[in-house]
């Protein structure tokens, strides 16, 4: 089965493997969600990440994250750029989520990133997620 937006389709599994409280959730994998789970895992709402080899295609498992007494390390989790409405933004407009507590993702020419290092850099782009 073809899907249409795996970007969401990623969004949606770690939202709900975090609601069952799971370890560990699977995907299929490709460029585009490893660099997402590299910038979740920089900004220390997964603990890590692997893509494992398999046939037809290769899997991505991320580990979740949870604090003391299993507290969850990600609040919320929202696709904010849709492929029918891409949200762009220039350097200076990026959004900060929760007054800068959360943290939301954007990819850039220069790759994906998170809002305060694209700040940093002049860079804007389109925004993909906000993860608080």
């Amino acid at each position: 089965m073809k899907i249409t937006d795996p970007i969401s389709d990623m969004l949606t599994r770690i939202r709900n493997a975090n609601s069952a409280n799971k370890s560990e959730v699977s995907m299929p994998s490709s460029k585009v969600l490893v660099e997402i789970a590299r910038v979740m895992c920089e900004e220390g709402y997964i603990a890590g990440y692997e893509v494992e080899d398999t046939t037809p295609q290769k899997t991505l498992h991320i580990t979740l994250k949870y604090g003391n007494r299993g507290a969850k390390v990600i609040k919320g989790i929202r696709r904010i750029s849709k492929p029918g409405l891409r949200i762009y933004r220039a350097a200076a407009n990026l959004p900060r989520v929760l007054g800068g507590i959360g943290t939301a993702i954007v990819s850039t020419s220069k790759g994906m990133m998170c809002d305060r290092d694209a700040r940093k850099t002049g860079i804007g782009g389109e925004i993909i997620a906000y993860v608080w």
